[in-house]
């Protein structure tokens, strides 16, 4: 079996235990090691070299992942959804994890992800809580629109214009309770999109700095590919060269699930597996792609001052990308199923123009 250890590590923010696998004699034993990267990573440079260490990727983040490699010890982070779980196992405690992490990550059978460098994952975060925000906004929108509703105040225009807000403002209730109650829930609306403001101008900053300059720019020629999806595509992925464009859709869950057996082939919903954020910004995109190409006054704007080839290119994108939308609605799929379709073909032509010379 040859020499060193391999290390499974159920990670937690107050406790960790460790599975280690020794590769000599094939025993494998549990213990609980101290939680701090620093300590963990002294423990391991203690146990036979060479070191193998796997955990699984979650919300204790990559500081252990990172740790480990400065002290030349090889980690693997590992996909929680592609790590192998027999059917009839029933029983999950931190001692079994730690155990099977072990196992596989011997047996080679483990499915890393890729470990961001502390920049992006920055930028990650700030695009993320940009997401959070338009979420809460969603929601306070929502509440304060039902409360309306619920003594028949219903706004007959637009909702969220500047003139739906000087609406909103005119409000008088008689009642005091009613009166604070509409008051907090105005406020928390306003006070959430300027959150979301205030995000987005943070956003639209880092776009124009490096290393996010250059792809973000080419990106944004893409028709429905705003600053905020083209950099939140790029600190999603990654790398954008290391993937093709065939394998972005498995990437992204945008293919279909399938089922086969014997001669029976039966294929369903997408598989919704791998980065949430990339795929609901992709299918947001997709819908732009409905209607032809035409001149736009703000994507002429995004398009300044790059090269004619990329905006060629671009230009050939959209009218892809929509002749595809066309012939699937044409097929009679309904246009949900259309814009799933069209975005898993929009991050391969997104890659196209992420990775021109």
């Amino acid at each position: 079996m040859g020499e060193g250890s391999w290390v499974g590590l159920d990670v937690h923010a107050r406790t960790t235990l460790a599975g280690v696998l020794d590769a000599a004699s094939g025993e494998l034993h549990v213990q609980r090691v101290s939680p701090r990267c620093e300590e963990t990573v002294a423990w391991l440079e203690g146990l036979p070299r060479p070191v193998r260490v796997a955990y699984e990727a979650g919300p204790s983040g990559y500081g252990l992942a990172r740790a480990c490699v400065r002290a030349g010890i090889a980690c693997t982070v590992a996909a929680p959804s592609k790590i192998p779980r027999a059917p009839g196992d029933r029983v999950k405690t931190d001692r079994r994890d730690a155990e099977r992490l072990a196992r596989l990550l011997r047996l080679g059978e483990l499915v890393a992800v890729r470990v961001p460098s502390p920049d992006e994952e920055a930028a990650r975060d700030l695009v993320r809580a940009r997401e959070d925000a338009r979420g809460d906004l969603m929601r306070a929108r929502h509440r304060l629109s039902k409360l309306l509703l619920r003594h028949g105040l219903v706004y007959e225009a637009s909702a969220w214009t500047l003139a739906h807000d000087a609406w909103l403002r005119s409000q008088r209730f008689a009642s005091r309770p009613l009166s604070l109650a509409f008051d907090e829930c105005y406020g928390a609306v306003a006070q959430t999109k300027g959150r979301r403001d205030c995000l987005d101008r943070a956003i639209a900053e880092l776009a124009g700095e490096a290393p996010f300059s250059d792809v973000v720019s080419r990106l944004v020629c893409l028709r429905g590919v705003s600053t905020l999806t083209a950099l939140a595509l790029t600190v999603e992925l990654g790398e954008w060269e290391r993937f093709r464009p065939q394998s972005l859709g498995p990437f992204l869950g945008l293919v279909p699930s399938e089922h086969s057996s014997g001669e029976r082939r039966r294929q369903g919903a997408i598989t919704k597996t791998g980065n949430t954020h990339a795929r609901r910004l992709l299918v947001e995109a997709a819908w732009h792609q409905r209607r032809p190409l035409r001149a736009s006054a703000a994507l002429e704007r995004r398009r300044l001052g790059q090269p004619a080839a990329v905006r060629a290119r671009a230009d050939a994108s959209a009218r892809r990308l929509h002749s595809r939308w066309h012939a699937l609605e044409g097929r009679g799929k309904r246009r949900t199923i259309v814009a799933v379709a069209v975005a898993r073909e929009l991050a391969g032509h997104c890659w196209a123009l992420a990775t021109m010379e």
